[in-house]
């Protein structure tokens, strides 16, 4: 050993410096926000063919990035360090998210006991951050938007967890990312039962609300509230948001992936469900009008609700 300890020191910044690649890299915070612009270009160029538009370039969402970064950041009156903070903790949440559901698939030595509960509790935080951020703005408009996301975030959150319990229930009651996809190896996917279809259907439901997307796109409302929530923010702030909403846009539908349709996990077939899903999204989002506020907490309390106790009831009688 050499005096002062050093290969010590350096065996003990590997595993640090490899935890810092994943999460910074790949399958971390780069890898995942690149995925999730060429996604947003992907519903962008849809939503604009559908509407006989040419849409955009596929590098325009990361041009307006660019732009935002350059722009001066407006700091309200009154607005202190919080309304500048806020949208850092939904990217970071963001960026771990994609981080364990990457080294899932990658590695299933990677993911650890409980990792499911863990990622349930990060994907809350990109909702709390828009509501924090926009009441520390003193906007009444994203006053506004955060009492709805607050209300559509206690709306859509009971359904979204049962119907994960449906899939715990089917997986013999693990918490674990790689045990779940292990079981669908051998057994088959979960969306081809039936108590497992129908937590997909409530599970990508609460998708569509999490991701801001019309018909639940009632937080940011621009013909109502010109951007709620966000009406206040420029610069690099509102440029994190952008990134984050990004970020969210390849983690959902991966982590929906993962718990219900993982049975064959090779990247061909992974990048193939992973477009299924974000079309089905763009086509709930251009074939619905958005919902009022109340009507939002009457459709997620009442028929979203009611089909994931059906799932998780199904799911104890093994169907």
């Amino acid at each position: 050993m050499v005096a002062g300890g050093y290969p010590a020191a350096e065996e003990e910044s590997g595993p640090m410096l490899k935890v810092f690649f994943q999460y910074l890299i790949f399958p971390g915070l780069l890898f995942s926000a690149c995925a999730g612009l060429i996604a947003g270009w992907a519903d962008r160029k849809l939503t604009a063919r559908l509407q006989w538009r040419r849409g955009p370039v596929w590098y325009q969402n990361f041009t307006d990035i660019i732009k935002l970064l350059g722009k001066e950041t407006v700091l309200p009156e009154g607005a202190g360090s919080v309304f500048l903070l806020a949208p850092f903790a939904g990217l970071i949440s963001a960026g771990v998210i994609a981080t364990i559901l990457g080294n899932s698939i990658i590695n299933s030595q990677q993911s650890f006991l409980g990792d499911i509960i863990v990622v349930l509790y990060l994907m809350v935080i990109p909702a709390l951050s828009s509501i924090i951020g926009a009441s520390a703005s003193r906007n009444p408009l994203a006053s506004v938007g955060a009492s709805r996301e607050m209300k559509l975030v206690l709306a859509y959150e009971l359904p979204f967890i049962l119907s994960v319990i449906a899939v715990i229930i089917k997986c013999a009651g693990t918490i674990q990312f790689s045990s779940i996809t292990n079981h669908q190896i051998i057994f088959g996917s979960h969306i081809a039962s039936l108590s497992g279809a129908l937590a997909f259907c409530v599970c990508l439901l609460c998708v569509q609300a999490k991701l801001a997307m019309a018909p639940f796109d009632i937080a940011e409302a621009d013909q109502e509230l010109m951007s709620g929530v966000l009406i206040e923010y420029s610069g690099l702030p509102l440029a994190v948001f952008k990134l984050n909403k990004a970020l969210l846009l390849y983690v959902l539908p991966l982590f929906l992936i993962i718990i219900f349709w993982a049975g064959n996990l090779r990247i061909p077939i992974l990048a193939a469900k992973y477009l299924a899903i974000l079309m089905l999204v763009i086509l709930i989002k251009n074939t619905n009008p958005r919902l009022r506020i109340d009507q939002a907490l009457k459709f997620f309390w009442g028929p979203v609700t009611l089909l994931a106790i059906a799932a998780v009831m199904l799911a104890l009688a093994g169907l």
